[in-house]
């Protein structure tokens, strides 16, 4: 259900969790043993059928290995309906949906529809794909390590600090499971940003970093005579923090990712300021329009991270890293000296489709029964950077990584129903109260 397009995740972005010390094998298991069904199928359940959703089971469908969608699942049915006839229908690339089709296999009574009908999905496969908004993320993937699954997960994988914690815990329990984790951080994947990573110690000791995500802004799903208060926040999920956690976590997450993933660590503390100044009306929930975040890592280094959705404005997704000897522009996939030399060029006719990648990679570790990636608990540290930069424009304190992340703030829902009330409710003129920089408080 996220905004990216359904083939590639928004702006061809980048790049690779794989484990640094190498695949660790899996117990020994026979394919028999290993997959349910015949021999060599891996199958596949879809929960959240939005977009992303399409987009990431094409992906699946399309690696080399022997893979089936045996399941879906979603809240709605018309997302359910409107997946499945993108994933069987015909298209300009008719060689390539031809393949996918041929991988289709979710009868009627195989399509879950409802809160709950992740469980019953998931029962049905050997892999699960998790694309709902991200504040289901922790419920849905504590849920397939308890069942055994290996996982791709779509970022961010939480909208607050329990959901976070609920995260670091599953993936402890999926590491004792040497259950493969693909979370879609996909810099992680894209060879220009593993060829950066390789190289960095070119720029030295990293000292500091710029990172952006300002562009326009995304869709709005206005609401509907009917709509109960839960189906409209789900329905226009993108402007509710408990289903979305601000852009700065559903966005910008990429860019902050980079400069942990390069920096090895993730930062101590966090200052911000930010606002609504442009999208102002109900429509927009909650959230901020424009955050910018000074985020300071153990050893004194800094990250500035803007982003910002606000049209006619300056677009700009990237990042910038600055060593004690050089600079990374990854946007350019170039290394410089401190006095502009080039000393490294990435051959962009070596350029991936790093989204592609993460399922190539995924299914062909699983079809050989290796263990080999753990992204969790990476994906859960950097989503947790994005919810504290939140909160500390949200609120203009100075927050604190291990205050934070152990303040069991709990901003989901008490009950899953479409009667139920969510945790933000409008007031009596429809607009929903927003954060007060120097009155909102969090620690």
């Amino acid at each position: 259900m996220n905004t990216d397009a359904k083939n590639s995740r928004r702006d061809f972005v980048k790049t690779s969790a794989v484990l640094t010390s190498g695949a660790m094998a899996m117990p020994l298991l026979s394919k028999t043993n290993f997959f349910s069904g015949a021999e060599d199928t891996i199958k596949v359940a879809l929960v959240g059928c939005g977009g992303r959703g399409t987009g990431a089971a094409m992906q699946a469908c399309l690696a080399k290995q022997n893979v089936k969608l045996v399941a879906m699942a979603d809240a709605f049915r018309d997302r359910i309906d409107s997946c499945y006839q993108e994933l069987t229908s015909d298209n300009a690339d008719e060689t390539k949906k031809a393949s996918i089709r041929n991988r289709i296999d979710v009868p009627e009574e195989r399509k879950y529809v409802g809160f709950d009908g992740y469980k019953k999905a998931m029962a049905h496969a050997d892999v699960v794909i998790l694309t709902t908004p991200p504040g289901f993320r922790p419920i849905h993937f504590e849920e397939a390590v308890k069942q055994g699954k290996q996982v791709f997960m779509e970022k961010p994988v939480a909208t607050d600090p329990a959901g976070i914690k609920r995260v670091l815990a599953a993936a402890e329990i999926a590491k004792q499971k040497k259950l493969n984790v693909v979370v879609g951080l996909q810099r992680h994947y894209q060879n220009s940003y593993r060829e950066l990573y390789a190289k960095k110690e070119m720029i030295g000791d990293i000292t500091s970093a710029q990172v952006w995500w300002n562009n326009d802004g995304v869709w709005v799903n206005p609401r509907k005579e009917g709509q109960t208060e839960m189906e409209y926040q789900m329905r226009n999920w993108y402007y509710f923090n408990w289903l979305c956690g601000d852009h700065i976590v559903e966005q910008h997450i990429h860019n902050i990712d980079v400069m942990n993933w390069f920096k090895g660590g993730y930062p101590v503390r966090a200052q911000g300021m930010g606002g609504r100044q442009v999208r102002k009306g109900k429509e927009f929930g909650e959230i901020f329009d424009h955050h910018y975040v000074e985020f300071q890592y153990e050893d004194g280094s800094v990250l500035n991270s803007q982003c910002r959705h606000i049209p006619g404005t300056m677009s700009k997704v990237d990042e910038l890293l600055i060593g004690t000897k050089g600079k990374i522009f990854c946007g350019a996939a170039q290394i410089k000296d401190n006095r502009g030399k080039v000393l490294h060029q990435f051959d962009r006719k070596n350029e991936n489709n790093p989204y592609q990648t993460e399922h190539d990679e995924l299914f062909a570790a699983i079809a050989k029964g290796e263990y080999k990636f753990a992204d969790a608990e990476n994906g859960a540290k950097s989503t947790m950077t994005a919810i504290m930069g939140r909160m500390a424009t949200y609120s203009g304190q100075v927050l604190y990584w291990d205050k934070v992340l152990n303040s069991g703030i709990d901003i989901m829902p008490k009950e899953f129903a479409w009667n139920a009330m969510p945790p933000v409710l409008p007031g009596v003129d429809g607009n929903y109260p927003i954060a007060v920089p120097g009155k909102t408080k969090y620690i």
